[in-house]
């Protein structure tokens, strides 16, 4: 997973400036459990600094996806992109009643992506494996 300075130091040298927004949603990805959406980040970040615009949201997480240093999830049935500061190769598990994404490890999963890369020849920069379904709580809470 990559570290705060590992994001600032990416984006200033492809030209990115540095401004406490950008810093504070870089900070939020690689502090964060969650795997939240350009407007979840847009919402908590703006408390703190009011002049943030969506747009620069949007602009820091796809340069920061094209980097390869965020995964960009795809939606959990909500319609939102989620995405992942993890970059690791892990499952992610999304519940497509209450929209929850958790992250689930298994050493096997980077013996695929070994498997992957020899077999193709390509240098494996990341994966995404999402599987959707219910989380227990939304499973229990339908059988009643």
């Amino acid at each position: 997973m990559a570290t705060l300075d590992n994001y600032l130091t990416t984006l200033k040298s492809f030209g990115m400036r540095l401004t406490p927004q950008r810093i504070a949603i870089c900070k939020l990805l690689c502090e964060s459990k969650e795997h939240p959406t350009s407007g979840m980040i847009y919402e908590q970040i703006r408390v703190q600094y009011p002049s943030l615009s969506l747009m620069t949201v949007y602009n820091t997480l796809d340069r920061l996806v094209n980097l390869g240093l965020v995964t960009s999830l795809g939606t959990a049935g909500d319609d939102n992109t989620h995405y992942d500061g993890d970059t690791s190769s892990h499952i992610n598990l999304a519940c497509i009643a209450c929209h929850k994404i958790v992250d689930l490890t298994f050493p096997q999963v980077s013996n695929i992506d070994q498997e992957v890369s020899f077999s193709s020849g390509y240098k494996i920069l990341g994966v995404r494996m999402m599987y959707y379904g219910l989380c227990p709580n939304c499973q229990n809470s339908t059988i009643q």
